[in-house]
């Protein structure tokens, strides 16, 4: 019977150092996570500290396409535009809000010279254009149109489109500003087609300055145009209304 009962302690025996040997290693197991976690803290630890008197570099943020503040974003320049903003419309809100300002207009809430108005849009030469019109006439051409549609989609994250009309010297003061209003709703007209924007309104600055303000000298007619063509001088590059994006963040 003693003979018979012997592999019984023997499995006993077995188990017990079985159970002793994985006792050991849990145990060193245990022993490695503990050291790993202290050292986490401790390299934690370190990090911060560092990080207290070496402050992380803020990771560059994502360039916002609006060109914001170029080079013609000038004080005087954003002066200029923020009154346009809250006298020609674009600012305005509500049925009944005005659209556009007339040359009387633009001397009064502009408080600039003729010469110093043109100098402020000057920079714009590369941004924007100027779409031509036949004498006495306001209705767009094919290339105006075109020349329309190039700048209008050349946004490039701008806010606000300004349209400003003129008219040449031939005819009187008030006939050539109702021809340089029509020719900016001309331009107006077709944009709120091209875009189909229900806010195109709050976007498109009008004015028209038939020829008591701000005519242009013929170096202007090295502008992008519709007509690069046809011979220019003052008299045809006042029959235009110009057109550009303004980039600058008020």
């Amino acid at each position: 019977m003693s003979q018979a009962q012997d592999p019984l302690p023997k499995t006993i025996a077995m188990g017990g150092g079985a159970g002793a040997k994985a006792g050991a290693i849990g145990v060193a197991v245990g022993l490695v996570l503990m050291a790993g976690t202290a050292l986490g803290v401790r390299s934690w630890t370190s990090s911060a500290a560092q990080r207290l008197v070496e402050p992380e570099k803020e990771k560059p943020k994502v360039a916002i396409a609006d060109q914001a503040e170029v080079a013609y974003c000038t004080p005087q320049f954003k002066q200029v535009l923020e009154r346009v903003l809250h006298s020609c419309g674009l600012a305005s809100e509500g049925e009944g809000a005005r659209r556009g300002c007339k040359p009387a207009d633009v001397k009064t809430f502009a408080s600039i010279s003729d010469d110093d108005f043109n100098a402020l849009f000057t920079p714009l030469k590369d941004r924007g254009g100027v779409v031509m019109f036949d004498e006495g006439r306001d209705e767009l051409d094919d290339k105006a149109k075109k020349l329309l549609e190039e700048r209008w989609y050349a946004r490039k994250g701008a806010r606000y489109f300004f349209v400003v009309a003129r008219a040449s010297k031939t005819g009187s003061v008030s006939k050539n500003n109702a021809l340089s209003h029509r020719r900016a709703n001309s331009v107006m007209f077709f944009l709120t087609q091209l875009a189909n924007d229900p806010e195109i309104e709050q976007k498109v600055g009008l004015l028209w300055l038939g020829n008591e303000f701000a005519q242009l000298s013929k170096e202007y007619c090295s502008w992008p145009s519709s007509r690069p063509e046809e011979k220019c001088d003052e008299e045809p590059i006042n029959r235009s209304a110009f057109v550009s994006w303004v980039d600058c963040r008020l």
